[in-house]
């Protein structure tokens, strides 16, 4: 029998092997259980399922115990990686960018939009530093999300596969809006067929079964959610997990089956939407945000028009464009950075992302054991959810929610873990 000071095999955890996350949870430092805690409430809610505790800002509060907590921590190490650098300069810029700013006042009341998640990708990176911790904050993340996915979905399913305009509606925070919760439902879904593919030999019926609903709960989810834009980047990341097989008469088969039931299940509503875009009045908004945020761009080229300056630059400049009752944000990503930042922070933007997609899994391909298998594959999850991020956002505001800033610190932290124990191994 295992005592806790030994450390435990990747198979005693893999998939959902309560008793004993729970008893290596236990043991773990302050520091890891409040940045655990801070991922719970910002994601899983509690404090909206029992409004009675709704009597503090518990993600702040997680944070900052978290913060002060890692400074006793033996297993906190800090690696400043050339990922994480480039992401302080982006930050240094949008400073910049504050001081320039065509209304402060609004620049400084959506500051903690982009200074949390340096602080936030800093706590995971230090604090998530072992396998066995990368794994319980991974557990954590994906079983909230796939909450999420779950109810979604479900919500969907019970009025039956029904179009209406506002889509679907995930918790209050950062997924209440269908396209946002859309978003993460494309976060969701690579993780959870690659995580599947990797542990589905070795886990029981009911933990199979679970991972299948989560595989397929986020794509009926993005298909309910109404979000032209996700569904696009749903089809381009199935492009790419199974490019290999594309020629393949079987998945040929299989895809074109899945491809009819998912096109029968979209309302005639939705279909219309296709047909109508560039044409529609949302269609017709948004490109004149992505012309009018070029010229704003072409306009200030070093550090923009401020941080979160769009929407009163636009108000002020280009009131004969606005097609609503007021301006909104900019419905894209890169047109959001190029002008809360100009060229210079959207380049250092541009090299975050890059830098996701490019990483090198820390370990060699020939090198993966069976207990490996399961974080290569989280590895591939990751950089598929970015991509899906990448393209989904050219059609929403998402430059500072948690699906870039997250994955990264995600993905830095499997790093630091998987070198850890080599270094353990090693010695």
């Amino acid at each position: 029998m295992k005592t806790q000071t030994q450390p435990l095999k990747d198979t005693d955890f893999i998939f959902l092997k309560v008793k004993n996350l729970w008893t290596h949870f236990k043991t773990e430092s302050f520091a890891f259980k409040c940045i655990c805690m801070y991922l719970f409430v910002e994601y899983f809610r509690p404090q909206e399922i029992f409004p009675i505790i709704d009597i503090l800002p518990w993600a702040q509060v997680f944070i900052m115990c978290s913060f002060f907590s890692l400074f006793v921590d033996k297993d906190a190490k800090f690696r400043l990686s050339g990922s994480y650098s480039i992401v302080l300069l982006f930050f240094v810029v949008i400073n910049f960018s504050i001081l320039v700013a065509f209304n402060q006042s609004w620049a400084l009341e959506n500051y903690i939009s982009i200074a949390q998640w340096v602080v936030i990708i800093f706590l995971i990176t230090t604090i998530v530093s072992t396998k066995e911790r990368f794994y319980i904050f991974f557990l954590l993340f994906f079983l909230c999300c796939a909450k999420i996915a779950f109810g979604t979905a479900r919500n969907w399913a019970m009025r039956g596969f029904s179009f209406t305009s506002w889509g679907l509606m995930g918790p209050s925070g950062y997924f209440q809006n269908s396209g946002e919760l859309a978003v993460l439902m494309l976060i969701l879904f690579p993780l959870a067929f690659y995580f599947y593919m990797a542990v589905r030999h070795d886990v029981s019926k009911w933990e199979k079964l679970i991972l299948l609903i989560t595989v397929i709960s986020p794509i009926l989810t993005i298909l309910g959610s109404s979000s032209r834009g996700a569904q696009l980047a749903l089809l381009l990341q199935l492009l790419i997990m199974f490019y290999k097989k594309i020629f393949s008469p079987k998945f040929l088969i299989g895809i074109s089956i899945v491809g009819v039931i998912g096109f029968q299940l979209l309302p005639e509503e939705q279909k219309d939407r296709y047909t109508t875009i560039g044409e529609d009045k949302t269609s017709m908004q948004r490109q004149l945000y992505w012309k009018n945020g070029w010229e704003m761009m072409k306009e200030h080229p070093a550090l923009g028009v401020g941080f979160f300056n769009f929407q009163p630059y636009f108000q002020t400049y280009y009131p004969e464009d606005i097609l609503y009752k007021r301006a909104q944000l900019p419905h894209n990503i890169f047109i959001q950075v190029g002008t809360d930042a100009g060229f210079t922070g959207l380049l250092l933007f541009v090299f975050i992302i890059i830098s996701t997609l490019i990483k090198r899994y820390p370990m060699k391909v020939s090198q993966h054991t069976k207990d490996h298998l399961y974080l290569y594959n989280i590895w591939k999850g990751l950089k598929i959810g970015i991509i899906g991020f990448v393209v989904a956002g050219q059609f929403v505001t998402i430059a500072y929610y948690p699906f870039l800033w997250i994955g990264f610190a995600l993905q830095q932290s499997l790093k630091n873990s998987v070198l850890k124990s080599q270094v353990n191994n090693e010695t």
